[in-house]
C-alpha cells in the first residue's frame, strides 16, 4: 500500500503563460513566486507552489502527491511496476523544475499523469495574496475518468485512499480527514477537471462571486452547497477552459464508523440550494 501524506501541486500546460499568470494573480488571488525556464509558479498557502503553468499543450496536466520517505517512494515504484504500471523515474533536472528532492511519474488507467514526490519545498515566506480572495489552502482536485469504477479500484487497491461518498459513479475520495482530496468524474478523456482552493468564510465566496461577475469571468456553478461534503462553493472558468473552485466548510470525517453514502447523479446531489452546473462532467 502506497501511503500519500499530502496533495502538492498541479502542473498545467498553456499556450499563453503570461495570460495564465495574470488570471492567477489578478483574478484568482494567488501569489506569483517565480518565473523561470518558460514556467510560472503560483501559490495560495505555505507550500512552495500550488500551480505551475508551463509552455505546452493545454491538455497536458500532472497532479502531484507527496510520500513521506525515500523508502516509500522506492516501494511505490516497485508496487506499481508489479501491477504492470509503467513508472518513470524523475531526473534531477525535472525534480528541480518541480521543486522537490525526488519524484516518480506514472499514469492512472485513464491516462492521467501523476507525480509521487519526496520532500517538496515549502516557502520560508508568508503567502501574500495578490488580491484578498480569502484563500487559505490548495485543497483538492477533480480528475477526469473514462471508467470511474475501474479507476476507483486502482486508487483504493494501491494507495491509502478511500471513497467517502459517491455521486453516481463519481467517487469523492481521501487519504486523510478531509472529505475529499481527489474526485473522479466520468469524462471522455483524461485531464484535471477542476482545482479547488479553500477560503476563510462564506463571505469570501460571495465577495468573489460579485468580483468575478463584474469582470465577466464565466461562473459555471454556484454559489451553492454540496450535500456530500457540506462545503459552500463557487466554480468559475479560467484560461484554457480550466475550472477553478472556491469552497468553505468542507466536512472533516473523524468518526471511525462513518459509512460512505451513495447519491444519485443529479443536480440535487451536487447542490442542495438549487444551483445548476454548467460543467459538462457535472451534467446528468
Amino acid at each position: 500500500m502506497i501511503k500519500l501524506v499530502d496533495i502538492r501541486y498541479v502542473r498545467l500546460g498553456t499556450r499563453d503563460v503570461d495570460f495564465a499568470v495574470r488570471f492567477a494573480t489578478e483574478t484568482l488571488g494567488l501569489e506569483l513566486v517565480r518565473r523561470e525556464n518558460g514556467s510560472a509558479y503560483v501559490r495560495g498557502d505555505d507550500r512552495d507552489h500550488n500551480l505551475c503553468y508551463f509552455e505546452g499543450a493545454p491538455d497536458d496536466h500532472t497532479l502531484g502527491f507527496e510520500v513521506e520517505t525515500g523508502d516509500m517512494l522506492a516501494r511505490a515504484a516497485a508496487e506499481l511496476e508489479a501491477a504492470g504500471v509503467e513508472v518513470k523515474r524523475g531526473t534531477p533536472e525535472d525534480a528541480a523544475r518541480r521543486r522537490v528532492t525526488d519524484f516518480l511519474n506514472f499514469s492512472d488507467p485513464t491516462g492521467n499523469s501523476i507525480d509521487l514526490v519526496l520532500r517538496p519545498y515549502h516557502s520560508g515566506k508568508r503567502y501574500f495574496p495578490s488580491r484578498d480572495a480569502g484563500i487559505q489552502e490548495f485543497s483538492h482536485v477533480g480528475l477526469k475518468t473514462t471508467d470511474a469504477p475501474r479507476d476507483e479500484a486502482f486508487w483504493t487497491a494501491h494507495f491509502n485512499i478511500r471513497a467517502n461518498d459517491w455521486i453516481g459513479d463519481a467517487a469523492l475520495m481521501s487519504f486523510d480527514k478531509v472529505h475529499h482530496r481527489l474526485a473522479l468524474f466520468p469524462a471522455s478523456e483524461p485531464g484535471v477537471q477542476h482545482i479547488n482552493f479553500q477560503v476563510e468564510s462564506v463571505d469570501d465566496i460571495m465577495r468573489s462571486h460579485y468580483f468575478l461577475t463584474e469582470r465577466q469571468v464565466r461562473i459555471v456553478f454556484g454559489p451553492g452547497r454540496h450535500p456530500t461534503s457540506g462545503a459552500r462553493f463557487l466554480y468559475f472558468e479560467g484560461p484554457d477552459e480550466m475550472v477553478y473552485e472556491y469552497s468553505h466548510g468542507v466536512r472533516l470525517i473523524d468518526d471511525p464508523d462513518y459509512r460512505p453514502r451513495q447519491f444519485p447523479f443529479d443536480d440535487s446531489s451536487l447542490c442542495m440550494w438549487g444551483s445548476k452546473p454548467d460543467i459538462v462532467e457535472f451534467k446528468s
